[in-house]
């Protein structure tokens, strides 16, 4: 029951919020992957990745869907109590699927459900500027945050210059972490120097803090 509280002094202790900040203030590289179930968690745990995410892709590797739209918040729940049951170092996010946060109201909610009732530690919703009240709101209430989006941008100068205001005011309005998705290397590169919270990337080239992968 106690498991990580054992573990904070051991040489393999959980990964936190803060020990990702050092990571990125130290230059070493954030590894994530996301899992569906507790035996492919105990093998990640195993080969010692930093970060977990229960992803809405379940809707896809997992379910058989064309798209992340039908996976519902019970559906994540549900796999992330499982892959919780498989780790011990890794930090655990999970995704609010579609249409859990339309509301700030709604967001804490669904939130802290993914936190109570799956064992998350971080929840992690799409979305730029737009999104920037409900994360302020969430992190208002000590829950921790990972935005991101799902679309190739960023390959005019407009909209790289919109991608970079984007992505400050969410740090600033208390995201932890941020997710770059399809976006050009060089700009990839440019937004994690200017953010002081990791930054990860998927397919947004080498130079963001960490990567991940689907498994």
């Amino acid at each position: 029951m106690y498991t990580q509280l054992q573990l904070r002094d051991s040489a393999r202790p959980p990964v936190t919020v803060a020990s990702l900040g050092r990571m990125k203030e130290q230059g070493e590289k954030i590894s994530c992957i996301t899992c569906y179930d507790a035996s492919y968690a105990a093998l990640v745990d195993a080969a010692d990745l930093d970060v977990v995410l229960v992803g809405d892709s379940l809707g896809m590797v997992i379910q058989g869907y064309d798209t992340t739209v039908p996976v519902t918040l019970n559906d994540v729940i549900y796999h992330c109590r499982s892959v919780a049951k498989g780790l011990v170092r890794p930090f655990l996010m999970a995704d609010m699927p579609f249409m859990t946060y339309t509301s700030k109201d709604e967001a804490l909610k669904n939130a802290v459900r993914l936190m109570q009732e799956g064992g998350a530690k971080m929840v992690k919703l799409e979305g730029g500027a737009g999104q920037a009240e409900i994360v302020e709101f969430l992190a208002s209430h000590d829950i921790a945050v990972k935005t991101g989006g799902f679309r190739v941008q960023g390959r005019e100068e407009a909209a790289a210059e919109q991608m970079r205001r984007d992505a400050r005011l969410l740090q600033d309005s208390g995201a932890d972490v941020v997710l770059l998705e399809c976006i050009p290397s060089h700009l990839g590169k440019e937004i994690t120097a200017e953010l002081h919270v990791p930054v990860i990337g998927i397919g947004a080239g080498p130079d963001t803090d960490g990567q991940i992968l689907v498994l």
